[in-house]
């Protein structure tokens, strides 16, 4: 009999109805020589300092660095009663293996494995590795259950982070709270995205504008503009050397294609989420997961963009259930698929063409993360967009004035676009070479420099992506640095607004007085985005193999080690 582990009772209750375990018992599904029971989140954590040595108990500094020579984990006492089910299956004679079908990443390889430890477990361990909550997906991962031992990197890799997070944690929390006598709280990944967001906040209240001057020509149907003039005696003189009739010296029309955005990974699904709909990362991780525990969406806690090869004739069937005349476009087609760029998942799409009864059973919000995955779907196999570029150029005395047009030739995938910002055109009158306008009139525009934006979690989270980036060669690919992963990008900035270091202000993210004082007292090495993103990119690295988990652990305590020392 083989005992199935699922990461939640929704999840545990999908696959026993698949694999025919519909007995209810307490705690746990049977039948068909399977039990299937879950987790519920973290059983099983990391104790604080002070269950190691109760002198921990009052944070001193003379107690720094705390490094345990072994590292203790204890039940969430919120959920004993679930471990000790778990226990019990695992030590019944009947099972012979046990199944992680927890999340398939880090995070849920995580939360199996510190439970099988705990309960002292030997049996052997076979993994479920799937995208699809789809009953057909769950058949296929059953039959070919992975060997628990191929996740061995994944579990050091993951059980890394988790002792590198207590670390600094720990030890950096202490450090600056006994030191400016306040209650703070450092993370490895949390303190580099409060900078990120601190020095933006400072970057903008610094800001000093500067004033500069365009002239504008008016002409029935089309203005015409300079560039930045910083005298305003030039631009002034500039306008009245206008004459009543121009001459137009030049028309250049250039033909631009744009090639469709593939599939979304979690990141840029939850971007374009909050630009589209002002949703939180966390709304929409919630939303897409609540989506893939209904079948209707493929994994969401994936960095791919990309398809593997073997999806190319269920896709065009997907595609031509979702839209029966849609017409795919082989080139754009044939460009999602590749399976160098699939790591652990492929890229969110859905599972099926949603039915009304279905559609009706959604909540608002969740139908409309639908549709953005749907729609971002069909753009992706679609037609380039194809626009003509014009521009209008009259030169004066060593001036040129312009406008900018253009107009939509071939609409291609922006017709499934459901963003109405795309679909802007800016129509200019038919012009050739040598034209005569009439004047209208001219004017000298003030104008003012303006300052970056306050981040808003679109721009954070491209941002918190592509940390780190600046300090790579051009041979290193920059997916593999960044703050956080897609799966946990969300809780970061949840958890720095829970503490209280940042505040939303509509769809603005903005340091609070507690934030900008945490991030002036916290060394550079543990609030660089650059040295957190090194650190994410050595987790990959242990995760294939590549790093010795006992060598990234040494690094960190070497870095807390020295900041403590200097005080």
């Amino acid at each position: 009999m083989k005992l199935v582990i699922a990461e939640k009772p929704s999840v545990a209750k999908t696959i026993a109805d698949v694999i025919g375990a519909r007995e209810k018992k307490e705690g746990y599904f049977e039948g068909s020589n399977y039990l299937v029971s879950w987790c519920v989140g973290h059983l099983v954590r990391m104790v604080n300092p002070e269950k190691y040595d109760g002198k921990y108990a009052k944070w001193k500094m003379e107690d720094l660095p705390i490094f345990p020579s072994e590292y203790i984990y204890e039940l969430n006492p919120k959920t004993k009663k679930q471990f000790s089910i778990l226990k019990k299956l695992m030590a019944d004679k009947c099972v012979d293996s046990i199944v992680n079908a927890c999340d398939a990443g880090r995070e849920g390889e995580l939360i199996f494995r510190l439970v099988y430890d705990h309960a002292k477990c030997k049996k052997k361990i076979e993994r479920l590795w799937i995208s699809s909550m789809e009953d057909s997906a769950i058949r296929e991962g059953f039959n070919t259950l992975k060997d628990g031992s191929e996740y061995e990197n994944l579990y050091s890799s993951a059980k890394s982070r988790s002792i590198a997070d207590w670390l600094v944690g720990m030890n950096l929390s202490r450090l600056y709270s006994c030191l400016y006598n306040q209650s703070y709280s450092v993370g490895r990944v949390q303190t580099p995205t409060l900078n990120m967001i601190v020095e933006r906040d400072i970057s903008i209240e610094r800001f000093v504008k500067e004033k500069y001057y365009t002239v504008e020509i008016k002409c029935e149907d089309i203005t015409l503009s300079t560039e930045r003039i910083d005298d305003y005696e030039v631009a002034n003189q500039l306008r009245n050397l206008i004459d009543d009739k121009i001459k137009i010296t030049d028309v250049v029309n250039k033909a631009k294609l744009t090639r469709p955005d593939k599939p979304y990974d979690l990141t840029t699904l939850q971007r374009e989420a909050n630009k589209v709909y002002g949703y939180s990362a966390k709304k929409t991780l919630d939303l897409a997961q609540s989506l893939y525990e209904k079948k209707l969406i493929t994994y969401p806690r994936t960095d791919s963009r990309y398809l593997t090869q073997d999806m190319k004739s269920s896709l065009l069937n997907l595609l031509k259930n979702t839209d029966s005349n849609f017409e795919v476009h082989e080139s754009s087609f044939s460009s999602i698929f590749d399976n160098s760029k699939v790591t652990d998942h492929y890229a969110i799409i859905p599972t099926l063409m949603i039915n009304k009864d279905q559609e009706n059973k959604l909540v608002n919000d969740e139908k409309n993360i639908y549709k953005l995955i749907q729609s971002k779907l069909l753009m992706a196999c679609s037609k380039p967009l194809v626009e003509s570029m014009t521009k209008v150029i009259y030169e004066y005395d060593g001036f040129d004035f312009f406008a900018n047009g253009k107009t939509v030739l071939d609409e291609g995938f922006r017709k499934y676009s459901i963003n109405l910002q795309d679909k802007k055109e800016a129509k200019l009158p038919l012009l050739e070479s040598g034209d005569e306008l009439e004047v209208l009139e001219v004017l000298v525009q003030e104008k003012y420099t303006k300052p970056l934006q306050h981040f808003t979690e679109d721009t954070l989270l491209k941002a918190m992506e592509k940390a780190g980036s600046e300090a790579l060669g051009k041979d290193i690919e920059v997916e593999r640095y960044g703050l956080g992963t897609p799966a946990t990008r969300a809780g970061i900035i949840e958890n720095l607004i829970f503490k209280g270091f940042i505040k939303r202000d509509k769809k603005k993210l903005i340091a609070t007085h507690k934030g900008v004082a945490l991030v002036a007292i916290v060394a550079d090495e543990f609030k660089s985005p650059t040295t957190t993103s090194i650190w994410e990119t050595k987790l990959s690295g242990i995760s294939e193999g590549e790093i010795k988990k006992e060598e990234f652990i040494k690094e960190i305590q070497e870095s807390i080690e020295r900041i403590v020392d200097m005080y």
